[in-house]
């Protein structure tokens, strides 16, 4: 009978104002904070809080038996510090129960591993930095932007120290083996890698509440018995905290349902493990070979979600160009303002795609059409780019003076 490893995703993106051509060189503020502020809100209290507030309850009822795991990013953590610092507590709360675990990422949720290794191993410190000092923590498991991954990020994560990774369940790549074992990529000595369960995770996060699955409705019941009739070591669940009250709606039931199902799957004999106590219990059997990027998104699981267009592509390469004369800059706000262009989602809004992905993407979109998503972005990067170009003219003016005197 497997251990059930439950994780979530807790992030939410800087949206950008609609920055049009005529504001580059005047208006070095690029974020929409009221937005920002008022999707943080939405969904702290349709998800957040009341999640928080359901597992805090479960976990002591279940005597610290039920154990999950959350990746909070940078971003949405600074959000939270700046608008809703209750919401912030009641993370707080929760992990100071002992029965969370934290596990690390890219500060800004961003593709930086695909473009830059020094800016990849930069923003996960950051993070790390961020989770000790609100925290108390510091993690053992990493977790990619969108479960990015393949074996040269498994090499580079596990060259950084962590002891596991996490990583998309791919059918192409397991090649009809079960995601329910501990694995381990090529060339890595220690490390393991962690395979979501992609068929029992979207039950939950996708087919919850469609009443046309012809196993609507799911019960706790129901679900612990298809968990426990798996084969392997460990089912991976996971998925986005917003699958809680905010994707699946309170009116479903899925409060109900999830605060049901960590003892019913304790009913079944289906004990709750964090994925840090999954590296420790379990031996990597077998090997997880991946050699091209993959990720939990779209239909086609790759990195078609952000970078499957001209537009996307030019974006990320754009973002990334400028990384050595930020940093020769040596301005921390400035800095940050580029690394916040990089995450994930600004690319994600700019996709083309049609039928259920198409209509995801569009769904999670503040923008009326991937095209605007595309030119706010570029405007704010021009923008960015004419305060790099005043900053090295300023300097080169100085160092014309300093050679005068």
């Amino acid at each position: 009978m497997p251990h059930t490893c439950l994780y979530f995703q807790v992030h939410q993106p800087n949206r950008l104002i609609p920055y049009d051509f005529f504001q580059i060189g005047q208006h070095a503020f690029y974020e929409d904070d009221g937005l920002n502020a008022e999707v943080l809100s939405k969904v702290a209290e349709k998800s957040y809080l009341p999640a928080n507030a359901l597992f805090k309850k479960v976990i002591e009822q279940t005597h610290g038996r039920f154990r999950m795991a959350l990746s909070i990013s940078g971003t949405v953590i600074e959000q939270m510090q700046h608008h809703r610092p209750d919401v912030l507590a009641s993370f707080q709360d929760l992990v100071a129960t002992g029965s969370v675990e934290l596990l690390a990422e890219t500060y800004y949720h961003s593709l930086a591993i695909l473009h830059s290794r020094k800016e990849f191993e930069r923003q996960v410190e950051r993070h790390l930095e961020i989770l000790e000092s609100v925290f108390r923590v510091r993690p053992r498991v990493f977790r990619n932007t969108e479960l990015i991954y393949n074996n040269a990020i498994a090499a580079q994560a596990e060259t950084m120290g962590f002891d596991g990774i996490m990583a998309e369940g791919v059918p192409w790549v397991l090649n009809g083996q079960s995601p329910n074992q501990v694995f381990r990529a090529p060339y890595v000595t220690r490390m393991k890698t962690l395979l979501r369960n992609a068929s029992l995770s979207d039950d939950l996060g996708f087919r919850f509440s469609d009443k046309t699955w012809n196993e609507w409705p799911l019960t706790a019941e129901k679900f612990a018995g298809w968990v426990k009739d798996a084969p392997g070591d460990v089912v991976n669940l996971f998925m986005d905290y917003e699958t809680i009250g905010e994707h699946q709606w309170k009116d479903t039931g899925v409060f109900e349902f999830w605060e049901r199902l960590p003892e019913a799957m304790l009913a079944e004999g289906v004990s709750w493990v964090t994925p840090g106590e999954v590296v420790d219990l379990f031996s990597a059997t077998r090997e997880y070979d991946c050699h091209w990027p993959t990720s939990w998104a779209d239909a086609e699981r790759d990195l078609s979600a952000w970078t499957g267009n001209v537009m996307q592509q030019e974006a990320i390469a754009k973002i990334h160009r400028l990384e050595e004369e930020v940093l020769a800059a040596r301005d921390p706000d400035l800095t940050h303002v580029w690394a916040k262009l990089q995450t994930s989602d600004h690319f994600y809004w700019m996709a083309t795609k049609g039928g259920t992905d198409g209509s995801i993407h569009q769904y999670f979109s503040p923008y009326s059409t991937p095209y605007d998503a595309y030119i706010y972005f570029m405007n704010a990067l021009g923008d960015l780019q004419v305060r790099l170009r005043r900053i090295r003219e300023e300097r080169e003016a100085g160092g014309a003076r300093s050679g005068e005197l």
